[in-house]
């Protein structure tokens, strides 16, 4: 634990970078700062994807300037390197936007919130991660009509509970940050007011039912009194035995349990593998090996899990590549190190030929805030509720008490960073009329889905 002595020192020492990389710099965001062309940036990122699903990827990257930012995190990582960061490192999401954020178990059955994706985790300049969620809040809240004033208080929000919550976690000894979560019973308690206490009550009780059990109907359907995945092309479909993705996959979950522990290997025991399904997911994932796994126990009882390919970070071009040789094992610590609990059953391998893959329960308690319930005093709301949870998964593998002596106490990092938010939101929706051009152009293909009933 650090004694008031060495926490006066961290401060003092943080303080004095602000005479190299003020917090006013933070705000800084120009065109001319740019190095990459979007579009190659984007394109480079498509290589060695399934290029089927690549229409599907533009397509659902086309839908709105925040939808484009969620699908080309590549092309603000390397934007981010380009503008004054302190040094200070943290294990860092990576690909932090608001979509990230939402709801799972941990092993005592509780329902945590936190940052539910790290396909581009690495250690990295928590500057990277601040500052893209920020403009995520910045373009969503333009979508949803917010004036440039409204906007700027809800990423200000997040900004402020970032800051505010990182100087709490500073007082902590590790070991007590370590232990802090950020679950459904904290943030029932600590809600502002009657309507987001029961919007909160109601957020946990649809978490708890989001078990294995409630996939059949969406999921998986029952034929001839068996499950099976239910074929829904291009984005689930069932794979046949044999099939040289089923076989890729099946070699992955056959060594995958070789990097979990003893008993988690000994709870995977009591299931059966019955079949796999290619499933698509997301928006930057969209073209990458994803696939879901249905395991059933001796009495029947469904196990869903997830194989999905990791890749290199976005992050290695521009912070150092990953100290583990193997992609899903950088995934699996950096998720480990941010979360405040992970899923019993994360773990990771290669196929025979070499593609690199992490694993993961499905679905166990797993939600998210619904995109179209973020407005008003829901938005502002959740704005501070992922600031809360950046701080502490920032704290948790960081140094909390420097980046807090550099943060400060005042409002300028919030104003520097709303500011940075703004700027940047501009560049992506110029950008994202770059990308719309090209569609239009017939450059870049792209397959738009039907509104799901």
């Amino acid at each position: 634990m650090k004694t008031d002595a060495t926490r006066a020192a961290a401060y003092a020492e943080a303080r004095a970078l602000r005479s190299k990389v003020s917090r006013s710099s933070h705000a800084v965001w120009k065109p001319e700062m740019r190095r990459a062309d979007p579009m190659q940036t984007l394109l480079a990122t498509s290589r060695n994807r399934l290029e089927y699903l690549l229409p599907l990827r533009y397509g659902r990257m086309s839908a709105s300037p925040f939808t484009y930012m969620r699908g080309c995190a590549a092309m603000m990582a390397a934007d981010l390197a380009a503008v004054p960061a302190t040094g200070l490192r943290v294990q860092a999401c990576g690909d932090c936007h608001l979509g990230n954020f939402g709801a799972f178990a941990s092993p005592e059955r509780r329902v945590l919130f936190d940052v539910i994706d790290f396909d581009e985790t690495l250690p990295a300049p928590w500057e990277f991660d601040l500052k893209r969620l920020a403009t995520s809040f910045t373009l969503a809240a333009r979508e949803k009509g917010y004036d440039r004033r409204r906007a700027r208080e809800v990423t200000l929000a997040m900004v402020r509970s970032y800051r505010q919550h990182l100087y709490e976690y500073a007082q902590m000894a590790p070991l007590d940050i370590w232990y802090a979560i950020i679950d459904s019973e904290v943030l029932i308690r600590t809600s502002p007011n009657a309507s987001t206490r029961r919007r909160r009550v109601q957020f946990e009780k649809r978490a708890r039912a989001r078990s294995g059990e409630s996939l059949l109907g969406r999921l998986l359907v029952k034929r001839n009194g068996r499950l099976q995945f239910r074929d829904q092309p291009p984005t689930i479909e069932r794979l046949r035995r044999g099939s040289k993705l089923e076989t890729s996959f099946r070699s992955v979950l056959e060594r995958y349990p070789a990097s979990v522990a003893e008993d988690r290997r000994t709870l995977l025991s009591h299931y059966r593998l019955v079949e796999l399904a290619f499933k698509v997911v997301g928006v930057g994932s969209v073209g990458t090996r994803c696939a879901v796994a249905l395991y059933l126990s001796e009495g029947g009882e469904p196990l869903v899990l997830q194989i999905k390919e990791a890749v290199p970070s976005v992050l290695g071009p521009h912070v150092g590549n990953s100290a583990f040789a193997h992609e899903g094992q950088r995934v699996v610590v950096g998720q480990r190190l941010m979360q405040c609990a992970s899923d019993i059953f994360l773990g990771w391998a290669s196929d025979d030929e070499g593609r690199e893959y992490y694993v993961r329960q499905l679905r166990d308690m797993k939600t998210s805030v619904p995109y179209e319930t973020l407005v008003g005093e829901v938005l502002y709301n959740f704005a501070g509720m992922c600031g809360w949870v950046l701080a502490r998964a920032h704290s948790k593998a960081g140094d909390a008490a420097r980046l807090s002596g550099y943060l400060g106490r005042s409002d300028r990092i919030d104003e520097a960073v709303a500011d940075f938010a703004h700027a940047y939101a501009d560049q992506c929706e110029r950008d994202y009329e770059i990308f719309t051009r090209a569609i239009r152009a017939g450059r870049i293909p792209v397959q738009i889905e039907r509104a799901k009933r």
